[in-house]
């Protein structure tokens, strides 16, 4: 697998902090111009044709978990159902029904500070991204999306020893009684922390459609979620 000045970066810092828009709301997201998209649970999957280009919905199973490895793992293995597959572009949902795998469109992060200890204070990325779980809260339900990536093995025209492997970073999203709040979440859905000894630590971080993955995709588990929304807030609006 590919492995992956202070003075510039903390100046790109602090002009991206300082802007006026990423003011704060009273439900924990910012304020200003952004793009909503709405993962929902569905008991039922999915049959009508979710390809338009207007939609801001993605359809996942409920109550549907699998394994999200975060050692490389052969692609044979790699189940496309609650993935979300990432390309690079405008934000659209290309795909809405990801009972069999949905495509989401979005821009490259140009994310800077990749180190493995990064924060949602010191990564600096060109957008940030907020979720929060809306829906029933009985029984306290929630889901986890972990950023994973494709990889080659550097046989581009071989896909037979092509594997998957999934950060060590999750998001998980509660929806529990009263207001419910967004989370700042833009570090683990932008950029994947992977651990590249097999030693459970992460030791190298790399974002959205960097060279180190062919593809890119969330893996999205419900464990009863009915509903988390996101909310992507770009430097300069769309």
């Amino acid at each position: 697998m590919r492995k992956v000045t202070l003075a510039l970066i903390a100046l790109a810092f602090v002009a991206f902090v300082a802007a006026p828009a990423y003011a704060q709301t009273g439900n924990g997201a910012e304020s200003g111009s952004h793009y909503n998209l709405n993962i929902i649970g569905m008991e039922k999957a999915k049959t009508a044709d979710m390809t338009d280009s207007s939609r801001h919905t993605i359809f996942v199973a409920l109550d549907y978990p699998d394994p999200t490895p975060t050692n490389p793992t052969p692609l044979t293995e790699l189940n496309r159902k609650n993935k979300i597959f990432l390309q690079e572009g405008p934000f659209q949902v290309i795909d809405g029904n990801a009972f069999d795998g949905a495509i989401f469109q979005l821009p490259a992060p140009g994310c800077t500070n990749l180190t493995p200890g990064a924060t949602n204070d010191t990564i600096a990325c060109d957008y940030r991204v907020y979720i929060r779980g809306l829906g029933s809260p009985q029984g306290n339900p929630y889901a986890t999306m972990t950023t994973c990536g494709i990889d080659d093995n550097l046989t581009p025209n071989d896909k037979t020893d092509d594997v998957f492997q999934c950060s060590t970073e999750t998001v998980r999203v509660d929806r529990f009684k009263g207001k419910s709040s967004f989370e700042n979440v833009t570090k683990k859905l932008l950029t994947l922390c992977l651990d590249t000894n097999a030693d459970s630590t992460c030791d190298a971080r790399v974002q959205l459609f960097d060279a180190e993955f062919y593809q890119y995709f969330w893996d999205y588990d419900n464990h009863g979620l009915r509903l988390a929304q996101l909310r992507f807030y770009p430097k300069n609006p769309q």
